[in-house]
This record gives structure tokens, C-alpha cells and sequence, in this order.
């Protein structure tokens, strides 16, 4: 990366004459509303800062990760219907096959004994600062209405995502970069696009800001043409900056222009602040290597984790990180359909030690005290193969039953697991945990009621949660 961003001291102050000319129009506008004026104050005392959110797309399995279920391995083999299950379980393909027991060794790690499987081996270590959820429960087995559910609160588009919604109540922390980031999976982008980081119907300023992860200059077009003078481009941004003005004076402040207008008073300061935050070679090569950035298998995720440290660093408020693209063949995503083993063996190997070196990192740094991780799937899967009646398939269906997320960080009791599933995952069963309560808990954790952060649109007062939704007070310290 660095060799891509080198400049001499002349052309950076040529570059940055540039820039400043563009965000010239900012003093047209007053002061930035995304740095505190008519952002609503926190609701209460805020235990985090910034968040940073990993999304694995397609749905990780429950009961080969978080969710130790002995009585799995002991039914391996057996119908749903010997362990007196009689309802049909809802799943994407209806094919219910044997019990199927778990495909990785789990124990039990660190001083609060969390159990964890050898699926994830680095992120293992690293188990007393994490609190597991293990009954969480979505509404829909069908991964483009759970994405967004996991992402807004509603199983239908046009609702704001949760980074839209908290930029939104707290602002950004800096003026030279967005206050929400999103990182894609180098691969490509999920399914369903961009509409996974919308603002839906928010304020436009707050959608999410996808960076370019498959090349070194994160954001096309960042840099000034060549050849183009100082003079001329800084004449072009004032005769920009003066009709902006005037149509602001005859028009007012409509949102698609207000929007418009700071994204490009934006785009001029990042064209300064970009090329530093995007050079990993400022790193110290031990930190390089502890995010696996010298093995091909985790370069792209252990970019994207390093990233998000230096972009949290600089102020960025939420920053997502997606492990996982579209859907076809082969899968890049966490859809174990056809074989289990191969298809989250190869995922795990990209994530895993990333996500270690981030919460390490963080943690070192003294950034885990006022920073919330999260680490959540759509939904999880079946404790049942995917295959015929009397057959042990190698691959699983999707579970909207139950499944397992962590969290870390800021406000939370470490080493911790909350709520549990039956005997054999396919069931929460104990302290069920809604979409509802996960972004009630995030917010709240944040300074946020979810009660109070409101939006109105089409005759309704909006909020994240819907009209539902309780934090989970027996998760925070």
C-alpha cells in the first residue's frame, strides 16, 4: 500500500491545496451538523465510544462454534422424530435428514472456561473477553429478509441499517472521514449489495461508506487527474462551491442537495486523511503479522481487521466489516449447504486469526474499554443434515431457532455465556434473544435509549427497534 501512496513533499502540498480548495464550500455551510449541532445528546452515560461490527453472511453454525451440545453427538445418526420432536422445523430446502453431530472439537478456554470449537482456534484464546449469546432467534429462514433483519430490525428494504441509525444519534468524531465505514469481503460484495449499509429513509449523510478492500486505494477516484494544474482545478471547486451557494440561498437545504453538497466536502478532506489511515506499512511488521497479513489465506480479512483499528482510531464511529459475498457456485459466504466441513473450514481460516489480532490489538491499546465488537450471523444451522430422511448429509439447512453471536468491549461482563438451546441447538430455550434486543443492548451501551431514538417518516415515529426490544441488563457489567 505504501508504495501506492507515496508522495514527495511537493506533490502532497499540491495535492492538499487541492483538497482544501474543495472543502473551501464548508465555510458556505457552517459548521458540520455530523460533529454535534442538532445531534441529539446521549440519552445517558455511555460506556462505548465506537463499534466495530463483523458480519458473516450466509450463517454461521451455531453447534459447531459457541454451542456445545453433547447430546448432539450422543443422537448422531438419529431422526428428529426419536427425540420427540414432532412439529416440522421451517428450513430454506425442507429436507430434514439424520441428527448430525458437531463437525469440530469443542472445549472449554480460558480462565472463565467458555466453551469454543477448533473452528475457531485463535479466536479460542482470546475467550474471557468475549459474551456469547447463544439464544438468539430471527424471523426468518431466508437469507436476504435475515440480513436485513440482523442489519435494521425489519425483514423488509428501505429501513436505515444500525450504523446509518447510530451516526445518525451521535454523529461522527472527526470531519475527515465518514462517520460509518463499511469494509465489503475482497471477494465481492453480499447479496443484496448496498442496500446492506442504507440509510433507508435517515438523512443521506448517514449511509454507510463502502471502501474499495480488493485494492490498495480503498476509494476510487480519491486522487486529483494527472496533469490537471492546481490553478485550474482550484478555480473549477470555487465556480462549484459559488452555484452551490446560490441554489442553497434560493432553495433552502433539501436533503438530496445538503447531502450531495457534504459529500463532496467530504471527499476533499479525505483526499488528506485517506492516503494515511489506508497505509497498513505504517504498521510495525509484528503487528502486521499478527493480523495475518504476510499468508494469503487471511491478507484480505487481516486488512480489513488493521484497517478498522486505524479507522476507529481516527474517529470513524461504526465500521463494518463483512466476511462473505453472493451467493452461486462455488459459495464465498458461510452457507454450508453441501459440506460443512469444507465450506466453514475455509471461512474460519480467513477470519480467525484477524479477529484474534483485532481484539488483542484493541485490547493492548486500552481501545477495548470505550469500543463495542461484534461478531454476528444471520441465523444459524440445523443439528440436522441437510440430505434425505435416512441419511447423515454432509451439509446443513438454515436455523432461525437458534444461533449464537459474541460481543466484546465496552460495558459488557467478559468470559460470559447468556441464554441457551435445547438439548440438541435446533431450539432457543432458555432466555430468547430477539434482533430487537441485540440493537436495544447496542444502543444502550452506546448512551442511547432505543425508545427515544426516533425518526419520523410517512406518519410513524421509526426507531431501530421497532416497537419492540429489551437490553439485556444481565450481560452488562
Amino acid at each position: 500500500m505504501c508504495a501506492d501512496w507515496h508522495l514527495s513533499r511537493r506533490e502532497w502540498l499540491k495535492w492538499s491545496s487541492h483538497g482544501l480548495a474543495g472543502a473551501a464550500l464548508g465555510h458556505l455551510l457552517g459548521a458540520s451538523p455530523t460533529l454535534g449541532a442538532g445531534v441529539p445528546a446521549p440519552h445517558h452515560p455511555a460506556r462505548a465510544r465506537r463499534v466495530i461490527h463483523i458480519c458473516l453472511m450466509g450463517g454461521l453454525s451455531h453447534i459447531d462454534s459457541f454451542d456445545y451440545k453433547p447430546a448432539l453427538a450422543a443422537a448422531h445418526g438419529q431422526s428428529l422424530a426419536s427425540l420427540s420432536y414432532t412439529e416440522r422445523p421451517a428450513t430454506f430446502f425442507n429436507q430434514i435428514g439424520l441428527l448430525r453431530k458437531e463437525d469440530w472439537r469443542f472445549a472449554q478456554h480460558g480462565q472463565s472456561g467458555l466453551w469454543v470449537s477448533d473452528l475457531f482456534p485463535h479466536i479460542s484464546k482470546m475467550a474471557d473477553e468475549l459474551t456469547v449469546i447463544r439464544s438468539m432467534v430471527a424471523d426468518s429462514a431466508n437469507h436476504t429478509p435475515a440480513t436485513f433483519q440482523q442489519n435494521t430490525g425489519f425483514q423488509l428494504n428501505g429501513f436505515p441499517v444500525m450504523g446509518s441509525w447510530i451516526s445518525y444519534g451521535l454523529g461522527a468524531e472527526t470531519e475527515d472521514l465518514p462517520a460509518y465505514v463499511v469494509l465489503p469481503d475482497a471477494r465481492g460484495y453480499p447479496a443484496g449489495g448496498t442496500i446492506n449499509w442504507s440509510n433507508g429513509f435517515l438523512p443521506s449523510t448517514h449511509q454507510g461508506v463502502a471502501f474499495d478492500t480488493s485494492s490498495s486505494i480503498p476509494i476510487p477516484d480519491l486522487l486529483p487527474p494527472e496533469g490537471l494544474s492546481s490553478k485550474t482545478d482550484a478555480a473549477s471547486r470555487a465556480l462549484l462551491a459559488s452555484l452551490n451557494a446560490r441554489d442553497l440561498e434560493r432553495h433552502g437545504l433539501e436533503d438530496a442537495m445538503r447531502a450531495r453538497i457534504r459529500s463532496h466536502e467530504l471527499a476533499a478532506r479525505m483526499q488528506l486523511s485517506v492516503p494515511g489511515v489506508a497505509d497498513l506499512e505504517q504498521e510495525h511488521p509484528a503487528t502486521r503479522a499478527m493480523y495475518g497479513l504476510d499468508q494469503e489465506a487471511t491478507r484480505d480479512f487481516g486488512r480489513s481487521c488493521l484497517l478498522g483499528r486505524r479507522l476507529l482510531e481516527k474517529g470513524v464511529r461504526f465500521v463494518q466489516l463483512i466476511s462473505g459475498g453472493s451467493f452461486g457456485s462455488p459459495r464465498i459466504n458461510w452457507d454450508g449447504h453441501e459440506d460443512m466441513r469444507r465450506n466453514h473450514d475455509r471461512e474460519a481460516l480467513r477470519i480467525d486469526q484477524p479477529v484474534a489480532a483485532l481484539l488483542r490489538d484493541l485490547k493492548q491499546r486500552g481501545m477495548l474499554e470505550d469500543t463495542l465488537v461484534l461478531f454476528t450471523t444471520e441465523f444459524g444451522r440445523t443439528p440436522y443434515a441437510q440430505s434425505a430422511a435416512d441419511k447423515v448429509g454432509p451439509g446443513r439447512d438454515h436455523n432461525m431457532y437458534a444461533f449464537s453471536l459474541w460481543m466484546a468491549g465496552a460495558g459488557l461482563k467478559p468470559g460470559m455465556a447468556y441464554g441457551e438451546t435445547d438439548e440438541i441447538g435446533l431450539k432457543a430455550s432458555r432466555n430468547p434473544v430477539h434482533w430487537h434486543d441485540f440493537h436495544a443492548t447496542v444502543l444502550h451501551l452506546l448512551g442511547m435509549d432505543h425508545e427515544a431514538l426516533t425518526f419520523y417518516h410517512n406518519g410513524i415515529e421509526r426507531r431501530l427497534t421497532n416497537v419492540h426490544g429489551k437490553v439485556l441488563r444481565p450481560i452488562l457489567s
